[in-house]
């Protein structure tokens, strides 16, 4: 358990001193490995496991907004840049948000402390998002209204939305981010 949340917070400190690195004035360097990702993908199975043991502790008391995990790939390819940006950015600010009312219903310690790394880990991938120049999206006040969602009611649901968002979009977003792009001459 330690050691797994000892590699998320690795992981994000690798990100962040990438970030903030003093005296270069150059921009970030695009984090385009998807290795990251894949790291993070299987960090959120960890905790979608864990939660499967939870039942009645672990529902939410009222449904929150998630983001639709499903791709139709015609309908994605046709989108821009900053269109698949901003859905992406808008999936991760709803978990944010549901997770963050999840952690304030949860009890159990072992159960909270997947929750606590699961939201640093989104934190983590706004930074890589950041890393690659998509430009940040400011999120509506609220999730009413808006598009491409639909409503869970249990930490497993959620989780299971969460790896399949970041399996399906995040995933595609990161393949077509232009900083990761290699020019072939």
């Amino acid at each position: 358990m330690l050691r797994k949340t000892g590699r998320g917070l690795f992981a994000l400190l690798l990100i962040v001193l990438e970030w903030t690195r003093p005296g270069l004035p150059s921009p970030l360097r695009p984090i385009c490995d998807l290795r990251v990702l894949n790291h993070f993908i299987q960090e959120a199975r960890d905790a979608e496991v864990a939660m499967k043991s939870c039942r009645e502790e672990c529902s939410l008391s009222e449904s929150v907004s998630v983001p639709q995990t499903t791709v139709n790939f015609d309908d994605w390819e046709k989108k821009s840049a900053p269109e698949k940006a901003q859905e992406v950015q808008t999936g991760l600010w709803l978990l944010q948000q549901g997770f963050s009312l999840l952690q304030t219903s949860v009890t159990n310690t072992a159960l909270n402390s997947h929750l606590d790394n699961t939201v640093r880990n989104l934190l983590s991938i706004n930074a890589v998002l950041h890393s690659l120049n998509i430009q940040e999206y400011t999120p509506p006040a609220t999730a009413a209204g808006l598009e491409g969602t639909w409503k869970v009611s249990s930490a497993a649901e959620m989780l299971q939305v969460h790896v399949n968002f970041l399996r399906g979009k995040v995933r595609l977003l990161l393949l077509d981010a232009p900083a990761c792009q290699q020019d072939v001459s």
